[in-house]
C-alpha cells in the first residue's frame, strides 16, 4: 500500500525578497555625495548603529534628485512584496507610508540586533559594499521568528534554519516583513559600507 500525497502548503512561511538595479552606478555615487553633504550638516542619531552614522528624519523627504530615484525604486520594491506574497488588500484603498535613512559604518561599524515595529514592511538599498575574500563582514543575518527551532538541528532541514545571512552587493535592495528579527555584522575593512534603509506602513486612506 502506497500513501498518496494529496496536499504541500509552506505554512507561515517568512518572505524576504531580493531586487538588483541595473546600471546602479551613478546612482550610487551620487547617492554617496548626498550621504556626505548630510553628514556635513548632522551628526546623526544613535539607533541599531554601533559606531556607524544613522541619518536623521525622514530621508525619503530630500528633494535631492538620486534620493527621489531611490525612493521610487522602493516604491516600486514594496509593491512587488505585496503582489508576490498574494496580498489581497486593495491598494487604492489604503496610503503606503515610506520612511527612511542612511547608514554609513566605518571599519568594525555595525548595526546589533533589532525589529521595526509598528512598519508592515522593511528594505535596505546598498550602495557601497567593500570587497572582502572571507569573512562575515558587510553580512546581513536574519533570526527565524519561530520558537523551539534548536530541537530541529538534527534534522538539518532547510526550512527550519535558526538564521539566516548573506552579503548583498552595491545595487541590491532587499525586502522583508518588519517584524524580522535583523542585524549586520561589523565591517572589517578600511572602507564604508552605505546603505539607505526604509519602512513602510499602509493604513486606510480616508
Amino acid at each position: 500500500m502506497m500513501l498518496e500525497e494529496t496536499k504541500f502548503e509552506k505554512l507561515f512561511s517568512t518572505p524576504i525578497l531580493r531586487f538588483r538595479l541595473p546600471e546602479f552606478e551613478k546612482l550610487n555615487e551620487a547617492l554617496l555625495k548626498e550621504g556626505a553633504a548630510l553628514r556635513a550638516q548632522s551628526e546623526g542619531v544613535e539607533k541599531s548603529n554601533r559606531g556607524g552614522w544613522h541619518s536623521a528624519g525622514n530621508l525619503f523627504e530630500n528633494q535631492a534628485a538620486p534620493i527621489k530615484i531611490l525612493r521610487a525604486m522602493a516604491q516600486d520594491c514594496v509593491l512587488a512584496g505585496m503582489k508576490r506574497i498574494g496580498a489581497k488588500a486593495d491598494l487604492n484603498k489604503l496610503n503606503m507610508k515610506l520612511f527612511a535613512w542612511m547608514n554609513a559604518n566605518p571599519s568594525m561599524g555595525y548595526n546589533a540586533p533589532h525589529t521595526h515595529p509598528g512598519a508592515h514592511w522593511s528594505g535596505v538599498y546598498y550602495v557601497s559594499q567593500p570587497e572582502v575574500e572571507e569573512g562575515n563582514s558587510g553580512m546581513i543575518e536574519f533570526l527565524n521568528p519561530r520558537t523551539d527551532l534548536p530541537n530541529w538541528r538534527i534534522l538539518d532541514a532547510p526550512a527550519f534554519r535558526t538564521k539566516k545571512k548573506f552579503r548583498p552587493m552595491p545595487g541590491d535592495m532587499i525586502l522583508f516583513p518588519s517584524y524580522l528579527v535583523h542585524w549586520v555584522y561589523p565591517n572589517e575593512t578600511d572602507e564604508q559600507r552605505v546603505t539607505v534603509a526604509f519602512n513602510a506602513t499602509f493604513r486606510k486612506a480616508k
